[in-house]
């Protein structure tokens, strides 16, 4: 009885310095901590002036190119462990990076003292799983998608309107074609203010919204909303 007891207890004791360490080694958290203060992480980055070193997306990409990585397996065969060298004993004879980059940059300081083996197998790793290709394309042709939205819509999106308004259903709150049928009432002000009760049968808060647009903006959603007046929908609304 006191083995079984002994070994639940390792058992327990191992699986919680499990969690410890997936918690203490977590990729996302630990690229932030180590790597956001010379590399642009977001994924496409965005561009700036006096950047001590390359967007992080290009390093991964390139990376892969030079590499020729074509399978996953690579990713801890070849991927990680040039990562976790490269960072701590940096060198020009190493480096990947073309001589443009290299006159820009200069090779990176290295990093030895500052990260362990540990963090570095979870950031390479982390690097390698989110800086794809395939995912960058995803997010262009949203990216691509959004921006043919009219300005308006755009706007809707970004603040999250959608989650209670549909375009000409019902949700939590009116669509917005009910609401450009409601003309005596000033969609402006309900925007910049907030509203409630003014629609029976809907019981949701709408909350202010006056510091999220400009006025030029609340127009062009005016003028949006607006517009659904003249389209031929079926109008099955519920107004005061």
């Amino acid at each position: 009885m006191q083995y079984i007891i002994g070994l639940c207890l390792m058992l327990l004791l191992l699986g919680c310095g499990s969690e410890v360490r997936e918690k203490q080694y977590n990729g996302s958290t630990l690229i932030k901590e180590k790597c956001a203060l010379c590399h642009n992480l977001q994924m496409p980055p965005s561009s700036y002036e006096n950047e001590k070193a390359p967007p992080m997306m290009a390093v991964v990409f390139h990376l892969k190119d030079f590499m020729k990585i074509t399978m996953n397996e690579e990713k801890f065969s070849t991927f990680i462990p040039f990562v976790k060298e490269y960072v701590i004993y940096p060198s020009i004879d190493k480096s990947f990076c073309d001589k443009e980059s290299l006159k820009t940059y200069g090779v990176m300081p290295s990093q030895k003292g500052k990260v362990n083996q540990e963090e570095l197998e979870a950031i390479a790793s982390y690097m390698y799983d989110f800086y794809d290709q395939q995912k960058y394309l995803k997010k262009m042709q949203e990216k691509a998608k959004f921006d043919a939205l009219p300005k308006a819509e755009q706007l809707i999106i970004r603040t999250g309107c959608y989650n209670c308004h549909g375009k000409t259903e019902d949700k939590a709150a009116p669509s917005f074609l009910h609401i450009s049928q409601k003309k005596e009432k000033d969609i402006i002000e309900t925007i910049k203010n907030g509203s409630r009760g003014q629609w029976k049968g809907f019981h949701a808060f709408m909350p202010a919204f006056k510091e999220k647009f400009t006025e030029e903006e609340l127009q062009t959603l005016k003028a949006w909303i607006d517009a659904f007046s003249t389209k031929k929908l079926p109008i099955v609304w519920k107004a005061k």
